[in-house]
């Protein structure tokens, strides 16, 4: 048995070095297509750049207007993040601390709701955004991100919170908090390891979302950074600078990856402490 594990571990850890290879190696080489020009990238597919052509970022940036789209997408990302744990923590707080009827149906439906693909709600959201006035609206488009991304969220808040020791909730209870100062000044900080993890987690998934960016917003002004990229690849059909399009990927990428990497360590304490105690 203990042979068999060990030889399961060694092929789960050659696999993970294989893979994070690989991913560093396409993501190394779409950096340095970046900087190439379009001779350079189609006469030596795998060379390295004669001289690096940062002007490639300026053509992403700026004359593909790859700008606004970026700052479109810092803002509905960061509003959607808040509001997605302005209310998933409020949720998953009551579902794991209180005892009332119907709170495991409560509980089954978020989970139940995980598994419902994004498709499959695509079209009956996009009438009553119409209804409502809110199609290519970034309200519209920031309250569904929150709607949709509720179920996961409480779903890893409410393990969270279970796993909180009681006696210190206990004791603020003795000493006469009200349940609004036990949630707010006594409950929460001690889970701010996994509300940063759903921070990071729902922001990277954010950031890279395009179906419903693309479906609910018509107007060039208010494309998010994925289909603003979408857009500049459409038009490659027509000028073919790839080398400026792969800047544009570049761009979108390390933003997030840089973010993710920083508060690493944080989504790692966040969930062994969501699933140890």
């Amino acid at each position: 048995m203990k042979s068999s594990g060990r030889l399961w571990s060694a092929l789960g850890k050659t696999f993970i070095y294989v893979w994070t290879l690989f991913i560093l190696f396409i993501l190394g080489w779409i950096i340095l297509a970046s900087l190439k020009t379009n001779r350079e990238l189609f006469e030596g597919f795998w060379s390295m750049p004669k001289s690096l052509q940062w002007g490639n970022y300026y053509t992403a940036w700026v004359q593909s207007d790859l700008a606004s789209y970026f700052f479109n997408s810092l803002l509905v990302v960061t509003l959607s993040v808040l509001g997605i744990v302005l209310v998933s923590a409020p949720a998953a707080y009551v579902l794991s601390r209180y005892k009332f009827f119907g709170r495991e149906f409560i509980t089954n439906t978020f989970i139940i709701g995980i598994g419902i693909p994004y498709q499959a709600v695509l079209i009956p959201i996009y009438l009553l955004l119409i209804k409502i006035g809110l199609i290519n609206s970034f309200i519209g488009l920031i309250i569904v991100y929150i709607a949709l991304s509720l179920p996961f969220t409480i779903f890893i808040l409410t393990g969270f919170f279970q796993s909180l020791p009681s006696d210190v909730e206990e004791a603020a209870v003795i000493d006469g908090a009200s349940e609004n100062t036990i949630f707010w000044r006594v409950m929460l900080p001690m889970a701010r390891p996994g509300l940063v993890t759903v921070m990071i987690l729902n922001a990277v998934g954010l950031w890279n979302e395009f179906l419903l960016a693309k479906a609910y917003m018509n107007v060039n002004e208010k494309y998010t950074l994925s289909v603003g990229l979408y857009q500049f690849y459409q038009s490659m059909q027509y000028n073919s600078d790839w080398v400026s399009l792969f800047a544009g990927v570049v761009i979108i990428i390390f933003p997030i990856l840089i973010f993710y990497l920083w508060l690493s360590d944080k989504v790692i304490e966040g969930m062994t402490a969501g699933s140890g105690k």
